[in-house]
Formats: C-alpha cells, sequence, structure tokens
C-alpha cells in the first residue's frame, strides 16, 4: 500500500469532503480530506490504480491539485 498526501485548492465544507472522498472510494483507495490543511491524504494500492487516476479523479470533482 502507499500513502500520499495531496495539496488540494478549492475545498471548503462537508460536500467537498464528501465529493473528494467517495470520488476516490470508487476506485477502489482510501482518501481522508483535512480542510483545516487543505488537503487529502490517500492510501491506495499502486499495483491496482495509479496515483493519476487518483489525481483525475478528485479534479473531475471540481477541486485542483496543487502538488
Amino acid at each position: 500500500m502507499q500513502t500520499v498526501r495531496l495539496k488540494v485548492e478549492g475545498m471548503s465544507c462537508s460536500h467537498c469532503v464528501h465529493s473528494v472522498e467517495g470520488a476516490v472510494g470508487k476506485l477502489g483507495a482510501k482518501a481522508k480530506v483535512d480542510l483545516d490543511a487543505h488537503s487529502v491524504q490517500v492510501e491506495y494500492d499502486d499495483r491496482q490504480i495509479t496515483l493519476d487516476a487518483i489525481k483525475e479523479a478528485i479534479e473531475e470533482q471540481g477541486y485542483d491539485i496543487v502538488s
């Protein structure tokens, strides 16, 4: 399992949390959003999913990944 913390802009409420965690969850990964830090910690199996796919899923929800 891999764990990565992504800096994400545009998240501000519980809807944002559910959108991001849900989108990442559909890919088979776990996400934990930290609104105060503007970040998402993702745990995933790099044999089954790529980091690029995770980033794309977050961006499709309308948020910007800055790192």
